[in-house]
């Protein structure tokens, strides 16, 4: 899953950040309307944490544009206004969600997990395929009934092969929504993780590398 943070207090959009980091979301920060829309526009994210009160284009703009232009990007909005009126007018531009600050933590992470859901065909809470089971808000994988411990990245791309179902990703796919803006489209981090992601799957290995194409994960006989 990856996140845009929308915020121009820098502190609060950091914190954002690095918590989401320990959730195994991968996010990117800008702090104004007009960085929105580009970033919006060159990568490709699950769901955008959209401040209201941003700078250079107001956060409600940027919902009208996201909403009109980018329709499968889910949206968050979080501002510090509480009335009631405030949150019906958010979801009136077309906001899926609406979070008034200060917010517990674990409450952003759930209501993104959820809003990640949302797509055009729904997923279960809990993911299955080819003997495992994923469960994205305990962030917890077991395999035949076996717990196993994965690091943040191999959570990560692991939820992205089972999101798949059984299709083909290719490694910049991967790149794309489970690291953030700052990787290396070069790096070989992709083949390392799944190799590690692998062995700590335990065999027989259920990822398969299809040649020239990327990964898949394959229902074994």
């Amino acid at each position: 899953m990856r996140v845009l943070i929308a915020e121009d207090e820098r502190f609060l959009a950091e914190a954002i950040r690095d918590g989401l980091a320990l959730e195994a979301i991968a996010s990117d920060v800008v702090g104004d309307g007009g960085r929105v829309l580009e970033a919006v526009s060159i990568n490709e994210y699950d769901a955008v944490v959209l401040d209201r009160d941003l700078p250079t284009v107001h956060g409600d703009e940027v919902c009208r544009v996201l909403v009109r232009e980018h329709p499968g990007v889910r949206i968050l909005m979080l501002t510090a206004a509480r009335r009631l009126d405030d949150t019906v007018s958010g979801f009136g531009l077309g906001a899926d969600d609406y979070l008034t600050k200060p917010f517990e933590f674990p409450e952003l992470v759930a209501r993104l997990r959820a809003l990640a859901r949302r797509n055009i065909e729904a997923r279960p809470p809990i993911l299955e395929l080819a003997g495992l089971r994923l469960d994205p808000f305990r962030r917890e994988v077991y395999r035949d009934g076996r717990l196993v411990r994965l690091s943040r990245k191999e959570f990560a791309v692991l939820e992205q092969l089972m999101i798949a179902d059984g299709g083909v990703i290719s490694a910049e796919a991967l790149l794309e929504k489970a690291w953030d803006e700052n990787v290396d489209p070069f790096t070989n981090t992709i083949r390392v993780t799944v190799s590690n992601l692998r062995r700590r799957l335990g065999a027989p290995w259920v990822i398969q590398t299809v040649p020239g194409s990327g990964y898949r994960i394959e229902a074994l006989p």
